[in-house]
C-alpha cells in the first residue's frame, strides 16, 4: 500500500505529537513536511525518527542552527514557509495544529496543496474561516475538524438533517478550578492553571479551560463549522470528560458521542478510514465505571464569568478576532506572574469598553491584511489595559 503524505503544522505541541504517535504506530503515512516554532531538542528527535523531506522551523536562531547541522543531509530545511512552492506540489493530508493566530497563514497556505485538512486551530477557524472555506472550495480540499468537540458534532450530524437538530451541547470539563472556593480565585498561581484534570494540553489552553474561555472560543467555532443559530448552542460542565458534545432533537431524543479524553482518537479517526485505536494504544482504565455515571451541570457564571462573553464574540464581523488577540495577551502575562488569574476576563472586559472597539470590531476580516490589523489593535489595547490594572 503507498503511503500518503502528512503535513504537520505544529509538530512539536501536544497535536503534533499526538498525531506523529499515530504514523509511527499505523505505519501508513510518509511524513512530508514537519512545521515547529523553536524546540530544538524535540526538532532534532523528530528529524531523527520520522525523516522528514522538508522541516521548516520559525525561530530564526533555531533555524540556523539545524540548518548547519545538517547541511549536509538529503532534508530541506526552511525558516518559512514563503518559497514551499519550490520544493512541494500536494501532500494527501495536513494537520493544522499551531497554536493561536500564527496558525492562520500557514492553514490559509495548506488549502491550497492539500487535499485534507485536520482542523485542531480554533484560533485560525475562529478568525479566518471565510478565507479557509473560501480556499478550501477553490481547490477541494475537505475540512475535518479535530477538536473533540467539533469532532463529536461532526460525526453525531452525519445522519442527521439541520431541520431535525433543537439544541447542541459543548462539554467543559470545568478545568482544575471546579471546586475551588470563589474567594480563592486571586490567589491561583500559574503551575496550578496548567494541571488540567483529565487532558494533556499547552500552557495556554490549559489557562483557557480554567477559565472557560476555550469553550467561548469553541461556540464561536462550531457556529463557523456548523449552520446552527448561536442559540441553539450551550455549555454544559461535564467533569469525567467522555462526552464532548449532546445533541437534542426535536423528537425528544438526544444523541452523543463517547470517548476517552485522548486526541489520539479524533485525530486517528478523521486521519485513517476504520481506525481501530486499541490495536495501537492501551485503552485506560475507567475508574467507577464512569460510562454508567456521567454527571452534567450548568455553568456557574460566577465562576466562570467567561461565558458572558459569549453575545458579544459573535456579535460583529471581527469581535471574535479581537477577544481572540487579547485573550492570548492576558493569559501570556499570567503565565508570567504579571497579573492574577481573575484579572484575565475582567481585563477582557476592559477592551470592549475602549472607544475604538465599535469600529474595530466592525472591519471584515475578508482578507489576512485585515485580520493582521485587527489582531494588532487588540493587542496594544490589551497591552495598555494592563499598565492600566
Amino acid at each position: 500500500m503507498k503511503k500518503k503524505k502528512i503535513a504537520i503544522l505544529g509538530s512539536t505541541g501536544s497535536i503534533g505529537q499526538s498525531t506523529l504517535e499515530i504514523v509511527k504506530k499505523t505505519n501508513q503515512f510518509k511524513v512530508e513536511i514537519l512545521i515547529a516554532n523553536k524546540n530544538y531538542l524535540k526538532i532534532i528527535s523528530q528529524i531523527k525518527i520520522f525523516k522528514p523531506r522538508i522541516f521548516i522551523i520559525n525561530e530564526k536562531k533555531i533555524y540556523l542552527k539545524i540548518k548547519k547541522k545538517y547541511l549536509k543531509k538529503k532534508i530541506i530545511i526552511l525558516n518559512n514557509t514563503e518559497n514551499l512552492y519550490k520544493f512541494v506540489k500536494k501532500v494527501d493530508v495536513t494537520v493544522s495544529a499551531i497554536p493561536g493566530i500564527a496558525g492562520l497563514a500557514p492553514t490559509i497556505l495548506f488549502t491550497k496543496i492539500s487535499k485534507k485538512i485536520l482542523l485542531a486551530n480554533k484560533e485560525a477557524i475562529i478568525c479566518g474561516w471565510d478565507l479557509i472555506k473560501k480556499n478550501s472550495i477553490k481547490f477541494k480540499t475537505k475540512l475535518v475538524p479535530v477538536d473533540s468537540e467539533h469532532f463529536s458534532i461532526n460525526m453525531l450530524l452525519k445522519n442527521i438533517s439541520k431541520n431535525e437538530v433543537e439544541k447542541i451541547y459543548i462539554t467543559a470539563s470545568g478545568g482544575p478550578f471546579l471546586n475551588l472556593n470563589i474567594n480563592n480565585f486571586k490567589k491561583i498561581k500559574p503551575r496550578d492553571a496548567v494541571k488540567h484534570p483529565k487532558w494533556s494540553m499547552g500552557k495556554k489552553i490549559s489557562v483557557d479551560s480554567a477559565t472557560l474561555m476555550n469553550k467561548v472560543l469553541e461556540i464561536t467555532e462550531a457556529m463557523k463549522l456548523f449552520p446552527f443559530t448561536l442559540n441553539q448552542y450551550q455549555i454544559i460542565i461535564h467533569p469525567d470528560a467522555y462526552i464532548h458534545a449532546i445533541i437534542r432533537l426535536k423528537n425528544g431524543t438526544s444523541i452523543l458521542l463517547y470517548h476517552l479524553p485522548d486526541m489520539k482518537i479524533p485525530i486517528g479517526n478523521a486521519l485513517i478510514e476504520n481506525f481501530n485505536y486499541g490495536n495501537f494504544f492501551k485503552h485506560k482504565k475507567e475508574k467507577n465505571n464512569k460510562i454508567q455515571n456521567l454527571n452534567f451541570t450548568s455553568v456557574d457564571v460566577k465562576r466562570f464569568p467567561s461565558v458572558n462573553l459569549i453575545p458579544e464574540m459573535n456579535s460583529r464581523k471581527s469581535s471574535a478576532i479581537i477577544l481572540n488577540a487579547a485573550n492570548e495577551i492576558f493569559v501570556d502575562e499570567f503565565l508570567k506572574n504579571n497579573i492574577k488569574f481573575n484579572a484575565i476576563i475582567a481585563n477582557l472586559k476592559l477592551v470592549l469598553r475602549d472607544k475604538n472597539y465599535i469600529k474595530t470590531s466592525n472591519l471584515s476580516p475578508d482578507s489576512v491584511k485585515n485580520i493582521y490589523k485587527v489582531d494588532k489593535w487588540a493587542r496594544t489595547i490589551a497591552y495598555k489595559n494592563i499598565k492600566k490594572n
